[in-house]
C-alpha cells in the first residue's frame, strides 16, 4: 500500500497548535522561553498568523513581516515546522473604516459594525482585492521558506451575508443555474402557491427575517448559494497562493457538523481535511462514551471527505475552552485519550488551541499549554508532553489510512430541507442525531464506518445505511439500485424519497423515483406521535425470517419501542419481517426485505438486500438488523467490553489496531494479538487496559473489519 504521509518532513506526527507571538513582541524572553518549553512538550509544529492583519499591516499599504521572519527562522533552527494562515478571518479597523462594504448585513438587512471575526462580505470586491494583496504579500515573502509546510485558509469560515452585492450575485446564481430562464425557476419553487410567481430574475431576494421565507427552494438555494459563495472566497485565497508556491499544500479548519456550509464543496478545492474538535467532555446529559463517539463520528465524517488521505486534527483544547455553556477541565488521562482517538479514526496530526493564553480580550481564559503562569510544572503541560512522547513512539503510523466497507450517507442539502420541511414535527426530527446513533452502534460493533454523500461512489462498500433519506440528488436512486443489484446490503428508513433536488414532491408514491421499486413497498401515510404516544414493532420470526427456537420456545420476539415516526407502507413484493405492534395500523408492515439474488457466474452465493425499517426506533434495538447486514456482507464484528472502542488503520508496514477505554475501571479486552507501540509489549490474546487507558497495536494480520 502506498505511504501517503501528509508531511514527509516531518518524518511522524504533526504535533503543534496555534502560536500567537505577536501578542508578545515586547516580551522577548517570552518568546526565548516558549521555544525551550515547546522542545520539551514535543511540539514540531506552530500554527502562525490567523489573526494577525493588524500587525502585519497596521495602515493600509504599510507592511510588517520581519517579526514574522525572525520567528519562523527560531522555530525551523529547533525543528519546529511553520503552518502559515492568512489573515482574512478578522479584517483591521482600518480596513472597515475605509470599505465598510467588507462589513456584512444581517438578515435583518442591518450592516454590522467593525469587529468580532468572521464577518467579512465574501462578494465584496475590494475584500478579496485587499485580501489577494496581503496573501500574496506572505507568499512571495515565506513561500521558500525550508520551515514552511502548510497553507492555513483564513479561519472556520462561516456565516453569511445579505447585503447588496450578496443579493446582486446570487440573483446571478440562480438565473446562471436555470439557464435565464425564469419560468423553470417558479416551475422549480412552486411559486404559484400563494401566488409567489416571479417575473424575472430581478424580483429574487435573500430570504430576510422579514421577507420572503415561505418558498423551500428559495430557501434551499440561499444555503447552497452561501455555501458556493463562502467556497468562491476560498478559492480566491487559494488561487493566489498556489500561483507563487504550487506545491505547499492547503487546508481551511472546519467546525465539526457545521450546519452553514456544504463542507463536501470545500473540500474539492483544499489539499488536506482539517477541523476543530471541542466536544463537551464530563457533560450531565449523556454518557462519557457517548461523548466520545460524538467526537469520533465528527472524525469520521472529515476523514471521509478526502479518504485517500490522512486529515488533521487543527485545533483541540489540552483543558478546557471558554464558550461552551459550561467550561469543565478534561479528567486526568482524557487528553491523551482524545488525542489517541483523532489517530485512530485517520489524523495524522495533533494540534491546540493554543500554545500560550493571552493575557486580555475574548479567549484569555481558553485552555492552552502553557497557562498564565508561563510553567512547565502543571498538570496540563505534563499531559501535553505525555501525548509528545506517545506520538513519538506512534511515528510508524502516519501514512496509514482508515479502510471501511460500510458507508452511512449524509447530506447536506438533505440536512437543510429537512430543517426547513413543513412536515413532520419541528421538536422530533432530528436528522443529524439519527444518523450519528446508528453511526456509533455499529462503532460499538467493533465495525469502521466512512461518511458520504448519497450521490458518491459507492463501489468500495458492502453495507450502506441511508438514514431519513428525504431528499434524493440526481442518480442517488440509481447508485443505491446498482449497489444492491451488485450484492451490497442497503438499509433505508422512515421519511425516504419525499422530494428532488428542488424539494418538489415525487409523483406515484413514495419513497419517489424508482426506489418504492427497490425496497418493494409503498409509504402511503406518515404519522407523527407524541412523545406520550406508545408502539412497537414486533418479529415473530428473527430478523432473518426464519424462526428461531429453544426448547420449542421462540427466542427472538423482542419488541422494538416505535418513537416520533411511523410509516403505514403497502407492500408489493417485499418480505415482511417486522408489524406494528398497535394503533390502527397494528398488524401492517413495519421492517421490510426485497432481495436481489447476485448471478452466480459473477459471484457465488451472493444476494443483495434492500431493507426499509419504517419507524423511528433506537439505534441500540436496531442492533440484530445491523449484524445481519454485517454479517451478510463478510464483515466481522466485535464483542467489544463496555466502554471499550476498537479502530484500524493500514499502511505499507502493517496494519494498526487502536483499542481506548472510555471508562474508568480496568478492562480486559480478549483475542488480541500484535506489539503495542506505546509499550513495545507483545500482546498475545488478554489485552489489559487502564482508567482512560489506551492501545496500538501493529500487527502484519489482515485488518479485522476487511476479513
Amino acid at each position: 500500500m502506498e505511504k501517503t504521509a501528509l508531511f514527509p518532513q516531518v518524518k511522524g506526527i504533526l504535533h503543534g497548535g496555534d502560536y500567537n507571538p505577536e501578542q508578545w513582541l515586547d516580551r522577548p524572553d517570552i518568546l526565548e522561553e516558549d521555544i525551550r518549553l515547546m522542545k520539551k512538550a514535543g511540539i514540531n509544529s506552530a500554527t502562525l498568523g490567523v489573526f494577525s492583519w493588524s500587525v502585519y499591516e497596521p495602515v493600509e499599504g504599510e507592511f510588517h513581516f520581519d517579526w514574522l521572519q525572525e520567528i519562523m527562522d527560531r522555530l525551523y533552527e529547533n525543528g519546529i515546522y511553520t503552518i502559515l494562515a492568512t489573515p482574512s478571518g478578522a479584517r483591521p479597523a482600518w480596513l472597515d473604516a475605509a470599505y465598510p462594504e467588507a462589513m456584512r448585513v444581517s438578515a435583518h438587512n442591518v450592516r454590522d459594525h467593525h469587529g468580532n471575526r468572521h464577518n467579512h462580505c465574501m462578494s465584496s470586491p475590494i475584500y478579496r482585492k485587499k485580501t489577494a494583496v496581503i496573501d500574496r504579500k506572505l507568499a512571495e515573502r515565506f513561500g521558500s521558506h525550508p520551515g514552511l509546510i502548510m497553507w492555513h485558509i483564513s479561519n472556520e469560515l462561516g456565516g453569511e451575508c445579505f447585503c447588496p452585492l450578496c443579493a446582486e450575485r446570487f440573483r446571478e446564481y440562480l438565473a446562471d443555474k436555470f439557464d435565464h430562464d425564469i419560468e423553470k425557476l417558479n416551475q422549480a419553487w412552486w411559486t404559484t402557491f400563494w401566488s409567489h410567481r416571479y417575473n424575472s430574475f430581478d424580483q429574487i431576494e435573500p430570504p430576510f427575517e422579514h421577507g420572503e421565507r415561505s418558498i423551500m427552494g428559495l430557501n434551499l438555494e440561499w444555503k447552497r448559494f452561501t455555501s458556493w459563495n463562502m467556497n468562491d472566497f476560498m478559492r480566491s485565497e487559494i488561487d493566489v497562493l498556489k500561483e507563487i508556491t504550487p506545491d505547499i499544500p492547503v487546508t481551511a479548519n472546519f467546525m465539526e457538523l457545521f450546519y452553514g456550509l456544504n463542507y463536501r464543496n470545500l473540500a474539492k478545492d483544499l489539499d488536506v481535511i482539517s477541523w476543530d474538535s471541542y466536544p463537551r467532555f464530563h457533560n450531565d446529559y449523556e454518557t462519557f462514551q457517548d461523548t466520545m463517539l460524538w467526537n469520533a463520528f465528527q472524525h469520521a465524517l472529515m476523514r471521509s471527505l478526502k479518504p485517500e488521505k490522512p486529515f488533521m486534527l487543527m485545533e483541540s483544547t489540552p483543558s478546557l475552552v471558554n464558550w461552551h455553556p459550561f467550561n469543565k477541565l478534561k479528567r486526568p488521562g482524557v487528553h491523551k485519550l482524545a488525542c489517541i482517538q483523532a489517530l485512530a479514526c485517520g489524523s495524522d496530526t495533533v494540534q491546540y488551541f493554543q500554545w500560550r493564553k493571552g493575557r486580555g480580550s475574548f479567549e484569555q481564559f481558553h485552555g492552552a499549554v502553557v497557562d498564565h503562569n508561563g510553567s512547565e510544572d502543571t498538570r496540563v503541560f505534563r499531559e501535553v508532553a505525555e501525548v509528545g512522547q506517545a506520538l513519538c513512539r506512534l511515528s510508524p503510523v502516519a501514512g496509514s489510512l482508515v479502510r471501511a466497507r460500510a458507508a452511512l450517507l449524509f447530506d447536506w442539502d438533505n440536512r437543510w430541507a429537512i430543517h426547513d420541511a413543513g412536515a413532520l414535527s419541528n421538536q422530533t426530527k432530528k436528522y443529524e442525531d439519527t444518523c450519528m446513533k446508528i453511526w456509533q452502534e455499529f462503532r460499538r460493533l467493533g465495525v469502521e464506518m466512512d461518511v458520504v454523500a448519497s450521490d458518491g461512489v459507492l463501489d468500495r462498500y458492502d453495507v450502506v445505511v441511508a438514514p431519513m433519506l428525504y431528499m434524493l440528488q440526481p442518480g442517488t436512486a440509481s447508485a443505491l439500485r446498482s449497489f444492491v443489484e451488485k450484492g451490497g446490503q442497503l438499509l433505508a428508513t422512515y421519511f425516504t424519497g419525499y422530494v428532488d433536488e428542488n424539494q418538489l414532491c415525487y409523483l406515484g408514491g413514495f419513497p419517489g423515483n424508482g426506489l418504492s421499486e427497490l425496497f418493494g413497498i409503498v409509504s402511503e401515510e406518515i404519522d407523527t406521535l407524541y412523545p406520550s404516544d406508545r408502539n412497537g414493532i414486533r418479529f415473530e420470526k428473527g430478523i432473518s425470517g426464519k424462526i428461531r427456537t429453544k426448547e420449542g420456545v421462540p427466542e427472538d420476539t423482542a419488541v422494538w419501542e416505535v418513537k416520533d415516526y411511523a410509516e403505514i407502507l403497502r407492500v408489493k413484493d417485499a418480505k415482511v419481517l417486522g408489524v406494528y405492534t398497535g394503533d390502527f395500523y397494528q398488524g401492517t408492515a413495519a421492517v421490510t426485505c426485497k432481495e436481489y439474488p447476485v448471478s452466480r457466474e459473477q459471484t457465488p452465493s451472493k444476494c443483495g438486500r434492500a431493507y426499509y425499517v419504517a419507524a423511528r426506533v433506537g439505534a441500540g434495538q436496531m442492533r440484530p438488523l445491523f449484524e445481519k447486514l454485517l454479517e451478510d456482507a463478510g464483515i466481522r464484528t466485535r464483542k467489544l467490553p463496555e466502554n471499550v472502542d476498537y479502530c484500524c488503520r493500514t499502511g505499507e508496514e502493517g496494519v494498526y489496531e487502536f483499542y481506548l477505554n472510555y471508562g474508568t475501571a480496568p478492562v480486559e479486552v480478549p483475542d488480541v494479538h500484535g506489539t503495542d507501540l506505546l509499550t513495545g509489549e507483545k500482546v498475545e490474546d488478554i489485552l489489559g487496559l487502564g482508567a482512560y487507558g489506551v492501545a496500538v497495536l501493529q500487527t502484519a494480520a489482515s485488518p479485522r473489519h476487511l476479513e
